[in-house]
């Protein structure tokens, strides 16, 4: 039976926080929990869960449908499918496998580029492997993934440049402070673009990330999905002194950091530079801390001219990275009709021996008594007889159905050509035929032994 292959899921774009969270599925064995079963109709899965996305990969036969793992997915987290649906993407055959490879390649990222994706996946995958539920399908598709994302980071330049307000902020920590691991960071606010700038921290390498919120049930949240330290937002000038690097995106109406109270606090860090990162509209820090010693202050201002220089560059490369996916979903697709040619194979050879096995039954009747060694010679005999006489079509077959878009044309042709599909066939099926080759004879003056 022809499968199916599904990829559904929800990301940062489509669901909320509470939504993503609701339905994640870390360490979801979906071998153990029945999903996956040798004969049944899930015959492969993997899941990705990410604090900005949760998908599965699905391989299924074709009475299944996307409610169906909805179903699954929904059951399994306790939830309810009219709920997770309206927040879902549902891709199916080569359009999941092209959304694998461009998440695997850092196109449908929070950050594009970002190389943190691609480990996930990798992680995913291993333990879609220990859990029995990566077969031929899954295993080909992940590893296409991963050679997808690497052809895509030697080929463009990707991640080469800023295109966020958030990572142009963090670039410019990394310039001013170089090695990152040293260095610690306090994010004001827990908004998108904070969230967007702790991602690019983490990556940057920074040791610590302090969050500090007006609600501090929303700012611990996002410590917790950073692994970072959330402290009250009255804490917040107290703590400056043990951070090198701030960034403020709050909804505040007026500064909330100005320079008087950054005075005591270089004192305290025996004037160690700090660098400020104002994202906020309006400004969350005074511009007269730019006037301070050993202090760095950037507003959204001054990072927007970064990133447009960038954009136009980021725009050119993920072109060419598209296209890159395009061909190797293509490919793909050659190597997934090629899969339906096994069992027209194992139908010839099947067909070839019970043809074989029927004529020497016939023989054996004619022989008489033979011994089992002599009986068994003579099996193996015609066996390897129908194999050999069907190796050269076997081997025009493979060869033919890895040409693009070829495979089904060249399946259907044999399979009609040696009937496997057991179609009954009119005794008048070919006298038109027959009636055409002997006018044709008699017209050529031919006899009927030439």
């Amino acid at each position: 039976m022809k499968q199916k292959i599904f990829l559904i899921g929800l990301n940062h774009r489509t669901a909320g926080v509470e939504i993503r969270e609701a339905y994640a599925l870390k360490d979801c064995n979906t071998v153990e929990l029945g999903f996956v079963t040798p004969d049944g109709r899930v015959s492969e899965a993997l899941t990705l869960s990410t604090c900005n996305r949760v998908e599965m990969l699905v391989v299924t036969d074709e009475s299944m449908t996307a409610d169906d793992i909805l179903h699954f997915w929904a059951s399994n987290c306790g939830g309810s499918v009219p709920q997770l649906k309206p927040h879902v993407y549902i891709h199916e055959g080569l359009d999941a496998i092209k959304h694998l490879f461009t998440v695997a390649a850092s196109l449908d990222s929070m950050v594009v580029g970002e190389p943190q994706i691609l480990g996930q996946l990798k992680d995913a995958y291993r333990k879609s492997v220990e859990y029995g539920s990566a077969k031929v399908i899954v295993n080909r598709a992940l590893h296409k993934a991963f050679s997808v994302a690497k052809r895509v980071r030697t080929e463009t330049s990707i991640a080469s440049s800023a295109v966020s307000i958030s990572y142009a902020a963090v670039e410019l920590a990394k310039k001013i402070f170089g090695d990152m691991s040293d260095h610690r960071a306090m994010l004001v606010g827990a908004g998108e673009m904070a969230e967007l700038a702790a991602t690019h921290l983490i990556n940057g390498g920074v040791q610590e990330i302090m969050v500090a919120n007006r609600t501090y049930h929303r700012g611990e949240e996002l410590a917790r999905r950073m692994n970072g330290t959330p402290i009250m937002f009255e804490e917040m000038h107290r703590k400056l002194a043990d951070v090198d690097i701030v960034i403020s995106s709050t909804g505040a109406t007026e500064a909330i950091i100005r320079a008087k109270d950054l005075k005591p606090v270089l004192k305290k860090r025996r004037n160690r530079p700090m660098f400020f990162i104002d994202i906020a509209v309006p400004r969350d820090i005074d511009p007269d801390v730019n006037g301070l010693d050993n202090v760095y202050l950037y507003d959204i201002d001054d990072l927007k001219e970064v990133v447009e220089e960038n954009l136009a560059q980021r725009r050119e490369e993920a072109t060419k990275a598209e296209a890159i996916i395009d061909s190797e979903t293509r490919q793909f697709d050659t190597w997934l009709e090629s899969l339906e040619l096994n069992p027209t194979i194992c139908d010839l050879l099947d067909k070839g021996e019970t043809i074989a096995m029927r004529e020497l039954s016939k023989t054996m009747k004619r022989l008489g008594d033979v011994s089992d060694e002599e009986r068994e010679a003579l099996e193996t005999l015609v066996k390897s007889l129908a194999h050999k006489l069907y190796h050269e079509p076997i081997t025009f077959l493979k060869r033919r159905t890895q040409e693009e878009g070829a495979a089904q044309r060249f399946i259907d042709t044999t399979r009609r050509m040696f009937n496997l599909d057991g179609e009954s066939i009119p005794e008048n099926a070919h006298a038109d035929r027959k009636r055409n080759v002997v006018q044709l004879r008699a017209a050529c003056g031919c006899k009927k032994s030439e």
